[in-house]
This record gives structure tokens, C-alpha cells and sequence, in this order.
């Protein structure tokens, strides 16, 4: 199971780059007493990166209830990241001082989404 994207998966997010911001899906599932780990990730990614690459956080929030799903597909967390564009993203996570912190998340997590997703306009 892909914990953190290839350099194949980032080569098809900037071919499908439209100039325009955004947000980052994560969808979390916790190796068993790994959460510590990936707070510490959260934390230290909100300190250096967010600011550095103008991201926003824009919800980091843990599963609850789930109402419609089938069995499996509950997750533990759910992380909602804004960029400014493509090429943000991407070069944070070409960043040698990223690479320094991403070992917290990747051991964290048993299994993720990462999925980039991008505004609607409902008019």
C-alpha cells in the first residue's frame, strides 16, 4: 500500500496543473500507537512548511461515526491541505528539510489517501 507519492504520481499532479490552488485530501489510517508520531509530523510540518510554501491547514480532524461505508473503509483522520498551486506542493516535498521530517508520517500511517482535489465553482 503507497504511503507517500512517487515520483511518477507528482510528474501526473503538474501535467494536470492549471495554475490554481489546491487542497490536499489525506486520508489517515494509524499503525497501532503510531498518532504520537504523526503529530509530531504535524507539528513540525505546520512550523516550517506551511509558511514557506504559503499552504494553509485547513482541517485536521479524526473519524468518527461513519454512516455509510463498507467494512474497512473507516478512517482514522482526515487532513485537509491548502496550496497555492502545484508547483508549492511540489517543491515542498522536494525539500531536503522536509525529507528530514517525512519518515514521522510514513512510519505513522499503516495505510493513506493523498489526493489532490481543486475548487468547484457552484454558480
Amino acid at each position: 500500500m503507497a504511503i507517500d507519492p512517487r515520483g511518477t504520481d507528482l510528474k501526473r499532479l503538474m501535467a494536470e496543473d492549471d495554475g490554481g490552488p489546491l487542497v490536499m485530501l489525506n486520508l489517515l489510517r494509524f499503525a497501532e500507537g503510531n498518532r504520537d508520531a504523526y503529530n509530531e509530523y504535524v507539528r513540525l510540518f505546520g512550523e516550517t512548511f506551511l509558511e514557506r510554501y504559503g499552504a494553509e491547514l485547513i482541517y485536521f480532524g479524526d473519524g468518527s461515526t461513519v454512516l455509510a461505508a463498507e467494512p474497512g473503509q473507516e478512517w482514522d483522520a482526515v487532513v485537509l491541505v491548502r496550496y497555492p498551486d502545484r508547483e508549492a506542493f511540489s517543491r515542498m516535498v522536494a525539500d531536503p528539510e522536509y525529507h528530514e521530517i517525512s519518515h514521522l508520517r510514513t512510519g505513522a500511517l499503516t495505510e493513506a489517501v493523498l489526493q489532490a482535489t481543486v475548487p468547484r465553482d457552484l454558480g
